[in-house]
């Protein structure tokens, strides 16, 4: 299993959106970033993610779960443009912060520090780990 982040805007797609949404999930539509495209492209049925709202809460606020493998998006007629498709699978209990996150020397190599503004964001499995921990799971 891989690991990733999504990033939001709330004003857009919010995590209680995302929830809303049940079984069936979402499609992470909008993605007009190579890479981040790239990045759903390597996803896998099952691979977790960190739901982070981006500009307004800076937080990671939820786990999500990629539930439909990269098609094409919806919302482009452009064919370069891809997503994938993820259901929310549980609350983080406790938010995790943008400024806790970068407050942690274990996790100044993430993604989310170092590349802010991709919004599909590889994970390593140890700030996977370390951002759980923070966050109240196990």
């Amino acid at each position: 299993m891989a690991y990733w982040l999504f990033k939001s805007e709330p004003f857009k797609w919010s995590w209680e959106m995302q929830k809303a949404k049940g079984a069936a999930g979402q499609e992470w539509d909008g993605v007009r970033n190579y890479l981040a495209r790239n990045n759903m492209r390597a996803m896998q049925i099952g691979d977790r993610g960190f739901f982070y709202h981006s500009n307004e809460g800076k937080e990671i606020v939820g786990i999500v779960e990629v539930c439909g493998l990269v098609h094409p998006d919806s919302t482009s007629a452009d064919p370069r443009w891809e997503c994938v498709d993820v259901r929310a699978v549980q609350d983080m209990p406790k938010p995790v912060s943008l400024e806790a996150v970068k407050a942690n020397p274990k996790l100044a190599e993430m993604a989310l520090v170092k590349s802010m503004r991709l919004s599909v964001q590889p994970v390593r499995d140890e700030e996977w780990d370390e951002v759980c921990r923070m966050g109240g799971l196990s």
